[in-house]
């Protein structure tokens, strides 16, 4: 399993993309308007608007609250990761999903509330 990137949940993401290019000094890569990544050195922050977990419900991250932070770790099969994990986990949020930007995910809470969201990205076949 490989530590992917912290996602923040923002209403003002022009502000928060501007606020975290001048604190890394990096520009910001913009994948979809409702999203942005910057990338230093082996982390990345990763922001997006409250559109990007709509799909969640109620159980999505809001924008400016304690729960807007995801943790993601990046795997090369999410199916098996969720069959390795499922019975230690007590809140799935979301089972094994292809997302409609490819990749797939798994999302559950840690202990403490926070989300996780195990992935993969589409095969470039």
């Amino acid at each position: 399993m490989q530590f992917a990137s912290i996602r923040i949940i923002t209403d003002d993401l022009a502000g928060m993309v501007q606020f975290y290019e001048r604190v890394t000094g990096t520009e910001a890569r913009r994948p979809a308007p409702v999203f942005a990544e910057i990338v230093t050195g082996g982390s990345v922050i990763a922001l997006a608007t409250p559109a990007t977990v709509a799909m969640l419900g109620s159980g999505a991250p809001a924008a400016g609250l304690g729960g807007s932070i995801i943790v993601e770790f990046l795997v090369g099969d999410v199916d098996a990761e969720y069959e390795r994990l499922r019975d230690h986990l007590d809140d799935v949020v979301l089972p094994p999903t292809t997302m409609p930007w490819g990749n797939r995910s798994l999302l559950f809470r840690d202990p403490d509330g926070n989300v996780v969201n195990v992935f993969s990205r589409p095969s470039s076949s």
